[in-house]
């Protein structure tokens, strides 16, 4: 389990295909690494990748041709989100998450509000259609890792649902959402306790 609070950005250094899909390098900022152990947990871009090589400051993992299918940014080098497992004792930050992505967004854009004074940016995504029904105003979505509020959703009739999020300068800093643009795709993690909630009644 994860928060979705980002504790480092890292990067993709290495892509090389192994058995259906790839085994990955990534390198991590200085001692990011010390607590972790072979067979550990880490998120990259909000999806759960076990740690099978340790380098210093690189981390080596296996992902699946099921895994980059329903991901995106996973098969090529780039700047990526990176949130370590959850511990008992940590403080939840943001929301549970599990690391498995639902579904892969469009961004539509992502502008500074002019009326604000503290510096937000509004980002609108185009999440799945079939993601819809857990999308609600004032709850929780994972994006490329990053726990979030949707501040509008938009109709479940539509062939996609539009999402609005606002964002504070710390996060864009803090993570790679700053460098999203428009036409870019992200991973989405809808909220764990909505898709309970949908299979409950039904709706799932």
């Amino acid at each position: 389990m994860f928060t979705g609070i980002i504790t480092a950005i890292g990067e993709i250094i290495k892509v090389a295909p192994k058995g259906d899909g790839f085994h990955l390098e990534i390198s991590t900022p200085t001692a990011y690494l010390d607590d972790v152990v072979i067979g550990d947990s880490i998120a990259i871009q909000g999806a759960c990748m076990t740690v099978t090589g340790l380098k210093d400051t690189l981390f080596e993992c296996d992902v699946s041709r099921e895994s980059i299918s329903k991901t995106t940014v996973l098969d090529k080098s780039s700047k990526v989100n990176l949130e370590k497992a959850l511990r008992f004792n940590d403080r939840l930050g943001g929301h549970l998450v599990s690391g498995h992505v639902d579904g892969i967004g469009n961004v539509t854009s992502l502008e500074a509000v002019q009326a604000d004074p503290y510096g937000s940016w509004r980002l609108i995504i185009a999440a799945p259609q079939s993601l819809a029904p857990y999308l609600a105003y004032k709850g929780s979505i994972v994006v490329n890792g990053v726990s979030l509020t949707v501040n509008l959703a938009g109709s479940k009739d539509l062939a996609v649902c539009p999402i609005e999020i606002n964002i504070i300068p710390h996060t864009l800093a803090r993570t790679t959402l700053g460098q999203l643009k428009a036409g870019d795709s992200v991973n989405l993690e809808v909220d764990l306790i909505a898709r309970y909630v949908a299979r409950m009644l039904g709706k799932d």
